[in-house]
């Protein structure tokens, strides 16, 4: 299944992700239901990431209850809010919910500053955020309250798996990232898990930059003279940043690295055979009858396999359905904190487990190797280890 060929069609992860479980309307839900706001880019920069999301979480909840979409005798309804990767659009949207849908609790965002600017709601009407996929550590570090939970990996997670690959003597790194929370707070990170390896630089470029070319050349300039391995480690989400080495990197010696991406995304690490980094997913890394049941399960309805942010939105699903399993359908905020602290569960990526200190999911990474194989329209990443979570030490950043 895992490596089944086929000829990837973007249109497919574009445009197909609609599905037969679309939102449920508000209005269908009655007082015994369990009503989960999912919020998320339908719209904006990253509106591939945020429906690949909006599926993996329908298609979490339909195999976590075996297809009743209840728990505890109770019918879930998720109401589907687009909050267009802004930030304000993201905040009013989640009081709305809590306030107005009298949702019991919520899912998402898609993008970082749309989380940041969300959480402080979440304890205003103290009720449960579950945060997937935005990633940056302030989510569960020094902007984190109570009722505040992420399936998705965070800067952090990201940032020591990649140094599994990048952190050797003798290798001088310079960092490209977005200039957002996002970008920051995933430099600052590999910084810190960065021991033997020597960083030079950080350039930092506007969310939506097109043209590459006057960082490329900073990065350059601080590389170029550097003895031993050289490598640009690209933090990206959206866009192209891959068009760096259209300025001819292999003239000065220098490598790209960076970690896993959607498919459409990583057609670019095509470029760059034997390119090492870490993957949050990858659908054929994994072993585990939860990750097949997925992968089967799309290949079935989309004729392709899921994708990166499927995997986290069917983690979402699993969580919320194992925890109020667990609370036997209780929804008070109280009820989940006490019953999710702590508590381990199944996903596609294997166990995960809600760290008590910031609620933070503990979960495996992949560190991969890109091979190209002509069947394929993206650079395969080859597994060469799971990373799991006991290898990878953390930090709490939160003032608990």
């Amino acid at each position: 299944m895992h490596q089944r060929r086929w000829i990837f069609k973007a249109s497919l992860i574009a445009t197909g992700l609609l599905t037969a479980w679309a939102g449920t309307a508000a209005w269908a839900a009655d007082a015994k239901d369990i009503k989960i706001a999912h919020i998320y880019s339908k719209t904006g920069p990253l509106e591939a990431y945020g429906k690949q999301t909006a599926v993996g979480f329908m298609m979490g909840l339909d195999y976590a209850t075996q297809g009743t979409m209840k728990v505890a005798g109770r019918k879930i309804v998720v109401i589907e809010k687009d909050d267009q990767g802004k930030p304000d659009q993201g905040k009013s949207l989640l009081a709305a919910a809590y306030g107005d849908d009298k949702v019991d609790l919520a899912v998402g965002p898609t993008a970082s500053p749309v989380a940041l600017a969300m959480l402080p709601v979440a304890e205003e009407y103290k009720k449960i955020l579950l945060v997937e996929p935005a990633v940056a550590d302030s989510i569960t570090g020094d902007k984190w309250n109570k009722y505040i939970f992420r399936t998705g990996r965070n800067s952090s997670q990201d940032a020591i798996s990649n140094a599994v690959a990048l952190d050797k003597a003798g290798v001088t790194i310079a960092t490209m990232a977005q200039d957002s929370a996002f970008g920051r707070d995933g430099v600052k990170a590999f910084k810190e898990a960065i021991k033997k390896a020597k960083l030079v630089h950080e350039e930092y470029l506007p969310p939506a930059t097109t043209d590459f070319t006057a960082g490329g050349q900073r990065l350059i300039d601080k590389l170029k003279d550097q003895p031993g391995r050289k490598v640009i480690f690209i933090i990206w989400a959206g866009g192209n940043p891959f068009k760096i080495a259209d300025m001819d990197l292999k003239r000065h010696g220098i490598e790209i690295a960076t970690g896993g991406n959607i498919l459409p995304a990583m057609t670019a690490y095509k470029q760059f055979p034997g390119m090492e980094g870490a993957a949050y997913y990858y659908f054929g890394m994994p072993r585990n009858p939860i990750n097949d049941a997925m992968v089967s399960r799309h290949y079935s309805q989309f004729k392709s396999p899921p994708d990166f942010f499927t995997a986290g939105g069917f983690s979402a699903a699993m969580a919320v359905v194992a925890a109020l399993n667990a609370s036997n359908g209780d929804t008070s905020a109280n009820t989940l904190i006490k019953t999710m602290e702590g508590m381990s569960f199944n996903t596609p990526k294997g166990k995960m487990t809600f760290r008590k200190e910031d609620h933070q999911a503990m979960q495996s990474m992949y560190h991969f190797k890109i091979k190209v194989d002509p069947a394929f329209a993206w650079g395969v990443p080859e597994l060469v280890r799971e990373i799991r979570p006991e290898e990878m030490d953390v930090p709490i950043r939160n003032k608990r």
